[in-house]
């Protein structure tokens, strides 16, 4: 094993070492780790792609760690690079506002602010705002930018400098970041050091229920450690000295949800959601193997679907190329054994453009390449963001190409 990647003993959330295999993937590089030409001879291993679920409180997670400073000091994704991804926090921060009643001397802190998309919106609503993301150069640009960002990842030690600097957080959040970090609890007691008593800590990730009945599981990759669900979240905070007061479905990452926590015996009362959802989780069997094992089986259909459609056409050959240079591309690519398959990947993110995908190091290029090297099909790695990929490239439609949407179900789009 890489001395970059450990591997987790016990459960996350409840500390049981009763983990057993749910769902497993093809090993993967590191999915948003894409080269330029200089680094082209940079390793890039592979490390497994496993998730387990804790028999114990029903938790699904990766337990194969790649150490936080091996992604994130040098980071490449920024908030702005995902479609909608900035108008969602405008409209999150407006709603946590106006829920919490937050007004000019209350400080929000967002955890793995990136480049501070979410709390320029808090700003824009009147609260003070401080951002804390180890991504270096993106903090220094969120700080440039007016939004006060620490390049340090979140600590009991920082929390206590943060309480000294600046006071109580009245509000903190963690939004697509609170699954992506191994110790947990270490975490979390650091939050409610910084937390007013008050306050409240929202957390936004993806829903382990919707992340399977939508089929997204390319959104598991190795940042992803956690897969939420609110029955062992509810416990998880209750043993920390905290309470799930409410949740929230939020249509982001394929279905996400909200979760609102507060210090045990806060002035908040606990919402119905929380047992909605619990109870939704108890029919969908959520917390069984078996659901999972159901799942590994609709993934590989789906695989086996996408391939008895495209190896035909290159033995013929045809030429397919790629549509977004995501870290879900990554999965794909590998889950579903593309290599050597697609020529180059289209992406409008221009920081992504003259690189290469993680360990295949397939060409990342301008959508202008599109009409250039004219592919007779493309593959949306995007497919969530079909509807809008095709929109924009009518005239690859117009001109006889056809778009091959491997997901939730196979489907090919053609003039």
């Amino acid at each position: 094993m890489s001395d970059l990647v450990y591997k987790r003993k016990i459960c996350r959330l409840c500390n049981s070492p009763d983990l057993v295999l749910a769902l497993p993937l093809k090993a993967s590089a590191l999915a948003d780790e894409f080269l330029p030409k200089e680094m082209l001879h940079k390793e890039q291993p592979t490390y497994p792609l496993d998730l387990f679920l804790c028999k114990k409180c029903g938790f699904s997670q990766l337990v194969d760690i790649v150490i936080p400073k091996a992604i994130y000091i040098d980071y490449m994704y920024e908030t702005v690079s995902s479609l909608g991804l900035v108008e969602h926090f405008k409209r999150y921060a407006k709603e946590i506002v106006t829920e919490l009643s937050l007004g000019k001397d209350d400080l929000v802190v967002d955890i793995g602010s990136n480049d501070g998309s979410l709390l320029r919106a808090f700003k824009s609503n009147g609260t003070k705002v401080l951002g804390v993301d180890p991504a270096r150069e993106i903090a220094k640009k969120a700080t440039e930018s007016g939004i006060e960002t620490l390049p340090d990842f979140f600590t009991l030690e920082l929390a206590q400098k943060i309480t000294q600097s600046h006071g109580k957080a009245n509000v903190i959040t963690a939004n697509n970041i609170y699954a992506n970090v191994d110790e947990l609890e270490p975490l979390t007691l650091a939050i409610r050091e910084l937390l007013a008593d008050d306050g409240v800590f929202v957390f936004e990730s993806f829903y382990t229920l919707e992340w399977i009945k939508n089929m997204v599981f390319d959104f598991m990759y190795h940042e992803h450690l956690s897969y939420f669900s609110v029955k062992p979240v509810q416990e998880f905070f209750d043993r920390l000295g905290m309470e799930l007061v409410d949740v929230w479905p939020i249509p982001t990452k394929g279905g996400s949800i909200r979760c609102f926590i507060q210090k045990k015996n806060g002035k908040r009362k606990i919402k119905p959601s929380v047992e909605k959802y619990i109870a939704d989780e108890k029919a969908f069997k959520l917390h069984d193997l078996e659901t999972y094992k159901k799942f590994e089986n609709e993934i590989n259909i789906r695989k086996q679907a996408v391939l008895d459609y495209i190896n035909p056409l290159l033995a013929s050959g045809k030429t397919i190329a790629g549509f977004g240079a995501s870290a879900t591309t990554t999965t794909l690519m590998y889950h579903f054994e593309l290599e050597g398959k697609i020529t180059f990947i289209a992406d409008d993110y221009k920081v992504k453009q003259n690189t290469f995908s993680p360990g295949h190091h397939i060409p990342v290029l301008p959508p202008e390449a599109i009409y250039e090297k004219n592919p007779d099909y493309i593959f949306i790695f995007a497919w969530r963001y079909t509807d809008p990929i095709v929109a924009k490239h009518q005239k690859f439609l117009d001109q006889g190409g056809k778009f091959i949407v491997p997901l939730p179900n196979l489907k090919i789009i053609e003039k």
